[in-house]
């Protein structure tokens, strides 16, 4: 298992897993810039100095919500969807993995109690935000 997996149909790029034990020096932007969400893993000795900085107002076009999740505790299970609500594969998150979620569909199941928490664009617009569909049974749970 590497320290990133990606999650892919063919060459569509459904999910980024940074793994606990990821590690760098410096500063390293998982994502590509033209992502709406951005992630990066950033490793800095004592005494570096990060310079104070005010964000410029840059207005985005948001087109397509990608979320992204911190595994503060337990285990949860992931099942990929692609955009046709197909199911493909699962993975398990566990303490201090971290999953982009980038296109496609997904559904969890909690396998061990789980904190975690959830980042993703706003605002959020309730119910209006998704398109719930039928989720599969554990019969067809599939790890890669």
């Amino acid at each position: 298992m590497g320290q990133i997996e990606e999650v892919r149909k063919k060459d569509r790029l459904l999910a980024m897993i940074i793994r606990n034990d990821y590690v760098c020096h410096g500063v390293d932007f998982i994502t590509p810039n033209e992502y709406s969400q951005q992630v990066a893993y950033m490793h800095h000795p004592t005494g570096k100095i990060i310079d104070a900085h005010i964000h410029n107002l840059v207005h985005r076009n948001v087109v397509m919500t990608q979320e992204v999740l911190f595994i503060k505790k337990g285990i949860l299970r992931v099942d990929f969807y692609d955009e046709y609500e197909d199911y493909l594969e699962s993975r398990n998150l566990h303490a201090g993995d971290i999953i982009l979620l980038v296109s496609g569909g997904h559904g969890f199941r909690v396998l061990e109690e789980v904190e975690m928490i959830e980042v993703k664009q706003g605002p959020y617009a309730g119910e209006n935000d998704k398109k719930r569909f039928e989720k599969i049974s554990e019969e067809q749970v599939y790890y890669r």
